[in-house]
């Protein structure tokens, strides 16, 4: 029989037998004290063990006590995030057999968005248990979907979560690196382009930095509906300023500042002089005091003979 605990804890000892002459002395281990911790499970196992649903919590507790251990060595052995998936299944599990598992979600204001893109990224399941869907970290996870400006996630005991997004809208389309995208008025890309008729009439936007300063563009041409019509598309040249790409081939540069101005002007231009239906090239609005046109090679060669024939009329000569 063993000797009992005395009363500090420790075990007596039995006299360690002298080592057999020829072999190294060994020192005796020394016992470690017990943790209160662990004399406190102890007594606890031991007076549970003693009844027949005693028994059963006993072995829940040693299960309990054995997970820990498990789960020491897991955060030791780096993987807490496969760790994490399985308690939290474990966990929905015992949910489910009390009653609370997810029967019904119910998802409004999605349209770009489908139901199956939403719960995925909600990580809702078919074995979800309502107990353990943290609704503020459901509602980041949807925030990071790039169509989805903001979410609310509503749960109701014991098997209902209503989920409520709000889209962002297609606002222009952005070309940049060969790629086209669909950006938010904040710059946000969105989705790729496709030939889908909803994004037909969006204004066209170029180059790097382009969808941070859309809204910029966007809104000055929105003011001078007539101009914005012949406008192909705009070009942010060196992030500082817009050049237009008109519909009929023509260039528009316009000034880093006072771009609003530039564009009045330009219409004023086009009312009295119908400027942009002629055959030029290039209309340059950055110098302040005047505008500057470059004609097409065509309208160049022609301009040039009509000069000459002028100053040799002038002269008397033969034509």
């Amino acid at each position: 029989m063993r000797p009992r605990p005395g009363n500090g804890g420790r075990s007596a000892q039995r006299p360690v037998p002298a080592p057999p002459p020829g072999r190294h002395k060994r020192l005796p281990l020394e016992p470690r004290p017990a943790s209160r911790t662990a004399i406190l499970l102890r007594r606890l196992t031991v007076r549970l063990g003693s009844t027949r649903l005693g028994r059963r919590s006993a072995s829940l507790l040693a299960l309990a006590v054995v997970g820990g251990f498990s789960v020491y060595g897991i955060v030791l052995g780096g993987h807490v995030e496969a760790a994490k998936e399985i308690g939290l299944d474990v966990a929905d599990a015992a949910g489910n057999v009390a009653g609370f598992k997810v029967k019904e979600v119910n998802i409004s204001g999605h349209n770009h968005v489908t139901p199956a893109e939403i719960l995925e990224a909600a990580g809702i399941k078919s074995s979800t248990s309502i107990l353990f869907v943290n609704a503020d970290e459901t509602r980041a996870r949807l925030e990071q979907l790039p169509w989805i400006q903001s979410a609310s996630v509503r749960k109701f005991y014991p098997d209902r979560i209503d989920i409520s997004i709000a889209e962002r809208q297609a606002f222009a389309l952005w070309q940049s690196g060969g790629e086209i995208r669909v950006i938010a008025r904040d710059g946000t890309p969105i989705a790729p382009y496709s030939d889908d008729s909803r994004y037909l009439q969006l204004p066209i936007v170029v180059g790097e930095g382009a969808e941070k300063r859309v809204g910029d563009i966007v809104d000055a041409l929105a003011r001078l509906p007539a101009l914005r019509d012949q406008v192909r598309a705009a070009i942010l040249v060196a992030e500082r300023r817009w050049t237009l790409k008109m519909r009929n081939g023509i260039d528009v540069r316009l000034p880093e500042t006072g771009m609003d101005e530039a564009l009045v002007a330009l219409m004023d231009l086009d009312r009295d002089k119908k400027l942009l239906s002629r055959d030029i090239t290039i209309i340059d609005l950055r110098l302040p005091d005047r505008v500057v046109v470059r004609l097409s090679d065509a309208a160049a060669d022609a301009r040039a003979q009509m000069l000459k024939a002028r100053a040799k009329a002038k002269k008397g000569g033969p034509a």
